[in-house]
């Protein structure tokens, strides 16, 4: 039986040795598969339609600047 903790010693170190631009396909590739296993919570779904319901009122709990940070 192979070892999952010796499988992705080895996938690491072989991703470390690529090129960068092999990399980035592999973050996107690996971006998708996660992003299509993921669950929307009941939680952020109320946040979503409690936004929408603000900005149809004009109303908004929070404005985002994006200078902010600087």
């Amino acid at each position: 039986m192979i070892s999952p903790v010796s499988t992705v010693k080895e996938i690491e170190s072989a991703i470390e040795r690529l090129p960068l631009q092999d990399k980035e396909a592999i973050r996107d590739w690996l971006d998708k598969i996660i992003e299509d296993q993921l669950e929307i919570s009941d939680e952020f779904k109320a946040k979503v339609t409690r936004a929408k319901k603000e900005i149809a009122k004009g109303t908004y709990s929070r404005i985002r600047r994006p200078d902010a940070g600087e």
